[in-house]
């Protein structure tokens, strides 16, 4: 938990922004897993926890602009709840230590609400995205619960966005603590990689260390030989000779700032002929992308220039061919850079994107691109000082998406699909690391990670 001080300047910062109304943050509970008692890891709402700091299940919290008065609503413990739980410090306690004074019971939540609306006073409110915060809402606010995220306060999250885009030097340092965590999950398992072991030992690994470490990991773990499939979250393959495996995981800390990191290293000691060029593109598209971050340049520059440059190693290897800058402008990339460059970080992994990726990742007046590929970019605002985000090329062979385009000779013009069947059983390769934007330029967060073909080699080599 930070000081006082931090979460009391927080909501002052944000009443300024609201004149009138009651700001309701809803705390996450306990969900079960397979029954009520036995449940998942308990994981805190992030506005909540920006704003009010307690990481606890079964609170939640209003600012009352009109009255002038910062409520937190939850129950104290019973002895009953002791026995199980053993002895926690009293919600008042707690609550006076991020500077909030007067705390009441759970139970007087709804009727706070009901009363607002009933003197027709706004409840501010985020998009909710569980369904019991959602029951709660739709019968304090008599709103059918479909309904609520079209009800949500734009000016709340406007002004939440507004404040958690820029992180303070103490958020920095916080997200310092989960990139080197991550780190040390990323090189333990560049050691542990062989030939005959499974993912999930890998994974094991990764998420041993994160707990060990103090924190946990800040989303599922991506570890596969299959790094064609981005999202892959399946752990039962045996890693062969001749693979590549693709690690996407990160650390939070404690506290719950995260870090996400990708690394891409050969299940052999070395890398194939094949998959170092390959390798080496992507690596050439992220340390120029990194290069080019700095306030005032749109982020969706980066992209198509990251897009721009892979293109231009693929056309070396024979892949592409034509017009490159056409070639990106039309889409025709996407066959092997399906994704957006990457994304904004800190108490998410995908940071504030529960409020909306339309106002964390795009500026009023910004249209979002419809075009495959390009269309899944996250950020493409304008960077400023004190965001910090992803930049994580990458370049896939999908044989599925090969297949489709090549039966409706779509962009022939670009691709060279005879000269993709040498890559059909390739995978992917992504690199990824977290940025800072400073006031002058950027700063890559964490202590360096083995990220070149020869560092990535030279780790193996240990092994």
């Amino acid at each position: 938990m930070f000081s006082t001080k931090t979460y009391t300047q927080r909501r002052e910062q944000l009443q300024k922004q609201i004149p009138s109304g009651v700001l309701l943050f809803l705390g996450n509970n306990d969900v079960g897993m397979n029954y009520k008692d036995n449940v998942y890891r308990f994981r805190q709402d992030s506005n909540f926890l920006y704003f009010f700091g307690i990481d606890q299940p079964g609170l939640a919290a209003v600012i009352d602009l009109d009255e002038n008065q910062t409520i937190i609503f939850g129950d104290e413990l019973t002895v009953e709840d002791i026995v199980w739980t053993g002895p926690h410090p009293t919600l008042a306690s707690r609550a006076a230590k991020v500077g909030v004074a007067k705390t009441l019971p759970s139970g007087g939540l709804p009727a706070f609400l009901k009363k607002a609306v009933k003197d027709g006073r706004t409840v501010h409110f985020t998009p909710p995205y569980r369904h019991d915060n959602m029951l709660l809402l739709s019968g304090a606010l008599k709103t059918a619960a479909p309904k609520l995220k079209e009800k949500s306060s734009v000016e709340l999250i406007k002004a939440i966005v507004a404040l958690r885009s820029h992180k303070s030097e103490e958020e920095v340092a916080e997200m310092e603590r989960a990139v080197n965590i991550t780190g040390a999950m990323h090189v333990a398992v560049m050691r542990a990689v062989a030939a005959g072991k499974k993912e999930s030992q890998l994974a094991g690994i990764a998420q041993g260390i994160a707990t060990g470490m103090g924190g946990d990991i800040s989303y599922g773990i991506i570890l596969t030989v299959n790094g064609q499939t981005l999202h892959n979250h399946y752990h039962g393959n045996t890693m062969k000779e001749g693979q590549l495996v693709l690690g996407d995981f990160g650390a939070e800390t404690a506290m719950h700032y995260a870090g996400d990191i990708t690394r891409t290293l050969p299940v052999a000691k070395k890398f194939t002929q094949q998959q170092r060029e390959i390798y080496d593109i992507v690596l050439d598209a992220e340390v120029s992308s990194i290069e080019m971050c700095k306030p005032g340049i749109t982020y969706k520059e980066v992209h198509l220039a990251a897009a721009r440059r892979m293109a231009g190693g693929l056309a070396g290897l024979g892949l592409m061919k034509g017009g490159l800058d056409e070639a990106v402008a039309q889409g025709a990339h996407a066959l092997f850079f399906p994704h957006g460059l990457g994304h904004m970080l800190g108490l998410d992994v995908h940071d504030m994107e529960d409020l909306g990726e339309q106002y964390t990742g795009y500026s009023e007046g910004m249209e979002r691109s419809t075009q495959f590929g390009t269309a899944y970019l996250r950020l493409a605002r304008a960077l400023e000082p004190g965001f910090v985000l992803t930049v994580e090329p990458g370049i896939y062979f999908i044989p599925e998406l090969i297949d489709q385009w090549k039966a409706a000779g779509k962009f022939t013009d670009f691709i060279n699909y005879d000269k993709l069947d040498a890559y059909r059983r390739f995978g992917g390769v992504r690199t990824e690391d977290n940025v800072l934007i400073t006031e002058n330029g950027h700063r890559i967060l964490g202590k360096p990670i083995p990220k070149t073909a020869d560092e990535v080699e030279g780790l193996r080599s240990e092994a």
